[in-house]
């Protein structure tokens, strides 16, 4: 009895399944009747197909003029999803994205410090040498009030 219940139970499970998938797919797709036989659309993509009947069989196919939008749809598409990965991939690259790669290192700025901290001794040397131009006896400063 128990090898009878761990059979039927997995089955049914599986009819189940399957009823209600092909529920799905029967409201998927409505068909109209037409003058030469059956339009049929998918009510999730949109898409028409031209329907006939032959040898007791319905044969559906894309009308012409919507595979080549179809198609031209999915082309379009792609070129513009492919634009979007390409300015994706250059914006993760900008140093606004990622601000680690315009900060300097350490060796950097210690060295930009050197270089600044010698050209402001430099200046001040050259400020002093010319108050010390300004002071030696014999030369009169002129009085800056005067014009």
């Amino acid at each position: 009895m128990r090898f009878i219940t761990t059979i039927i139970a997995p089955a049914a499970v599986a009819m189940l399944a399957v009823s209600a998938a092909q529920a799905a797919d029967t409201e998927r797709y409505r068909l109209e009747k037409s003058e030469s036989g059956y339009v049929r659309m998918d009510t999730q993509t949109g898409e028409m197909s031209i329907c006939e009947e032959r040898a007791g069989q319905l044969v559906c196919k894309l009308a012409a003029d919507e595979r080549k939008a179809y198609q031209d749809q999915a082309d379009r598409l792609q070129s513009e999803l492919k634009a979007l990965d390409e300015r994706v991939a250059a914006l993760e690259k900008s140093p606004l994205i990622n601000p680690k790669s315009v900060l300097p290192t350490d060796e950097e700025f210690e060295k930009t410090m050197g270089y600044m901290e010698r050209f402001m001794r430099r200046f001040m040397g050259i400020a002093k040498d010319l108050d010390q131009d300004n002071k030696t006896p014999g030369v009169q400063p002129s009085d800056p009030n005067k014009t």
